[in-house]
């Protein structure tokens, strides 16, 4: 499991920056116009998913001091946000890679909502991190195309294509 899930961190980092190229074709006031996502518009979309990826990252590790809302925006600039995103999943994947491999068959407790304490497989919280950012970059690409952007191949099938390349 150690090694899918730092590949599976490789990999968003890896379609999160083929959803950039597309992105960048767009204007900053068509990446923060109201275009009907559940975050309003595709900036704080991508910064919801650096929100949600470093808040499940720090309850798996046990620092629940860094869990911040997800009302909170962290990056108001374009380039520092997809910045942030990359280095987030390439640290991730790093992280990942240090860890004993009996640590993914692990589960974690942490304070949930309300101050109830909440348990979590190790496993499923790092598939929810992954398929959590999935969910967005598909409802951000269907965006992309509808303002004209390219439509990227974000599958992981392209991405080991092109890591065997």
């Amino acid at each position: 499991m150690k090694n899918y899930f730092a590949e599976q961190a490789d990999y968003q980092r890896w379609a999160c920056a083929e959803l950039f190229h597309s992105l960048d074709t767009l204007s900053d006031d068509q990446r923060r116009a109201d275009v009907g996502l559940f975050f309003k518009n595709i900036h704080k979309t991508v910064d919801h998913i650096l929100v949600v990826t470093r808040n499940w990252k720090a309850r798996l590790a046990g620092e629940f001091e860094k869990v911040t809302g997800y009302d909170v925006l962290l990056h108001h600039d374009w380039q520092e946000l997809k910045r942030a995103v990359l280095d987030e999943f390439t640290n991730l994947g790093k992280w990942l890679s240090e860890k004993q491999p009996g640590w993914f068959n692990e589960t974690v407790e942490y304070p949930g909502s309300g101050g109830k304490r909440k348990r979590v497989a190790v496993a499923d919280g790092l598939i929810h991190i992954m398929t959590h950012a999935v969910h967005h970059r598909g409802q951000i690409s269907a965006v992309c195309t509808r303002l004209g952007a390219p439509s990227p191949e974000m599958d992981f099938v392209f991405y080991r294509w092109r890591r065997q390349a």
